[in-house]
């Protein structure tokens, strides 16, 4: 009999419980009819830990695993460009091309690439090590960045907080890299380089991990979630396909952080001598009275008396202790 009841009981809650549950979705959709609210990955809420959002006006990287920003150009926008800035879908990039590089370019690129792949995602799978990897090459053919790929990673690097990528800056490089995690980055940069495309991060120029929530996250669009990262782009024409026109024509600067400036030294303070202290009075010679002249010599006729006792050893046993010859 408790049995039953019991499982009566369990059924009145569970009918219970959905007519809750129906009720609240009923209340959601009522408000959300009557509230217009921006749809699609143009939503400033879209992101993930979007409570974690802390405010950080400098571009550079604010913490490890997160990239910088950039100001948007002052060029206007082409008028074709308003129906494209509309749509809010992912567009793969195009393929990076190096055909009008130099040998010593495409080292320099291979190097620098690698590197960052490297120091930005060594333990990501091979598709977040390609995700990074199409992030600054995205950057190399937007107009907000420099046009090589070594300008690329190391922007703002002549300040000692202005790296857009922060193991350029925190001292990072300084460690020995592993050899089989660098060659394996040297691979996904390589492929990234020849043509590959990470399709799933679309035209993103940004991104960051779990653990950081940068302060551009409510101004872009979130195109993927690849390993521990998240990928964004820009909002609008900027974010779009057409945005990247900046060709890529090589002129690599040398792999490595920029050459920071010489920082001013502080002229000498010369301290004014001190003035030397008045020489002390002598005495004459002729003021001194022959008493105390004289203290320092010995008295004529004067003898030392003998201090030492009498030696107490017998002749035959004063020459022990010495060597035997």
């Amino acid at each position: 009999m408790a049995t039953a009841i019991a499982v009566i009981v369990a059924v009145c809650l569970g009918f219970s419980a959905q007519a809750a549950i129906r009720a609240i979705i009923a209340s959601q959709q009522l408000h959300s009819r009557t509230v217009a609210k921006p749809t699609g990955y143009e939503a400033t809420d879209h992101f993930p830990g979007a409570a974690l959002y802390y405010v950080a006006d400098d571009e550079a990287a604010p913490a490890a695993g997160v990239t910088g920003t950039a100001k948007l150009p002052d060029t206007p926008i082409p008028a074709d460009a308003l129906a494209s800035a509309a749509d809010g879908s992912i567009h793969p990039a195009a393929p990076f091309s190096m055909q009008r590089a130099s040998a010593t370019d495409r080292a320099r690129a291979l190097q620098c690439l690698t590197a960052a792949i490297y120091y930005e995602a060594a333990n990501e799978p091979d598709a977040g090590q390609r995700a990074v990897a199409q992030v600054i090459l995205n950057r190399v053919r937007h107009p907000a960045f420099p046009a090589t790929v070594c300008g690329v990673i190391y922007q703002g690097s002549e300040r000692a907080t202005g790296c857009q990528f922060s193991y350029a800056c925190d001292g990072s490089m300084a460690r020995i890299p592993a050899r089989a995690s660098w060659l394996r980055a040297m691979r996904v940069a390589g492929e990234m380089l020849a043509g590959s495309v990470e399709a799933r991060v679309g035209t993103a120029t940004h991104y960051h991990t779990y653990a950081v929530t940068p302060s551009w996250n409510r101004q872009l669009v979130m195109t993927a979630s690849i390993g521990a990262h998240f990928f964004h782009r820009w909002q609008g024409y900027w974010g779009t396909p057409g945005a990247f026109r900046q060709s890529y024509q090589g002129g690599e600067p040398f792999p490595g952080p920029h050459a920071r400036p010489a920082q001013p030294t502080a002229a000498p303070v010369i301290v004014a001598a001190s003035p030397a202290p008045p020489p002390k009075p002598r005495t004459s010679a002729a003021l001194i009275q022959p008493a105390y002249a004289q203290s320092g010599l010995p008295q004529p006729g004067y003898t030392p008396t003998a201090t030492l006792p009498e030696s107490t050893i017998l002749d035959k046993w004063k020459d022990s202790g010495k060597p035997i010859r």
